[in-house]
């Protein structure tokens, strides 16, 4: 229940704090659009024509880029070095206190964190397969915390889509941290374990993905990053226009 409302009240803020990014995207899109297509245009200002706009800064990765990041997120050392420190918590934990202590408990431990974050990874990569939903992380093109902030949580629960990357809720990003858990509990849990205890740990796992979202975008290197070395997730260049 306090996970739930933790839960809420992050998603609130994340909201209220998008709010004004979006607007201000929105309202350098409309001047773009108008420049580019002169006074003709002014039929397409309507909500029909402004909803499928596309991002002019976006470019949709490759089948060898998805499935790059697919196996970096899956396998690479940010799986394992996760398993092995959610692993050392849960031995601290006793959880479960079946699989008892000493180093043999420890490799259980270790070896079911990193097998939930290997189904969560994967069903949310499939689903987005799917879907035609783009996984990668995109830093936030504006400034100032509050807003990047929001853009980092709100990204947790939204995905770019299509072709031309504009952004919706994305089930695959809600659905896979209860894939996961809910793999573990039915799948190698003791018995005793049950629908509530994987939605419980699905809970914990999605306000992970918050904090590695915020990592991204303060932390793992590009604009505005305390380490500024380039990821997938830094946000493309816009493509330079030719001139008459």
């Amino acid at each position: 229940m306090k996970t739930s409302r933790v839960l809420s009240l992050v998603m609130l803020v994340a909201g209220s704090a998008a709010l004004p990014l979006q607007g201000k995207a929105q309202s350098a899109s409309d001047l773009s659009a108008a420049s580019s297509i002169g006074d003709a245009s002014s039929s397409s200002s309507s909500p029909s024509s402004r909803k499928g706009r596309p991002d002019l800064t976006y470019r949709r990765p490759t089948e060898e880029t998805k499935l790059r990041n697919y196996l970096f997120d899956a396998f690479g050392p940010y799986p394992i070095a996760g398993a092995a420190i959610l692993g050392a918590i849960n031995q601290a934990d006793k959880t479960p206190p079946e699989w008892g202590q000493g180093f043999r408990a420890y490799g259980e431990r270790t070896g079911s964190d990193f097998g939930i974050a290997m189904v969560t990874t994967t069903t949310r990569y499939a689903l987005a397969e799917a879907l035609n939903e783009d996984t990668l992380y995109y830093r936030c093109e504006c400034q100032g915390l509050l807003r990047r902030l929001g853009h980092a949580v709100i990204s947790t629960v939204t995905a770019r889509h299509g072709e031309n990357g504009h952004r919706r809720v994305s089930f695959p990003a809600i659905v896979a941290p209860y894939a996961g858990t809910m793999t573990a509990v039915y799948g190698w849990y003791p018995s005793r374990y049950g629908v509530k205890d994987g939605l419980r740990m699905g809970n914990y796992a999605l306000l992970a993905f918050v904090g590695g979202n915020i990592a991204r975008e303060f932390i793992y290197g590009g604009r505005h990053t305390l380490f500024r070395r380039g990821d997938h997730s830094e946000p493309p260049e816009p493509a330079a226009k030719s001139i008459p």
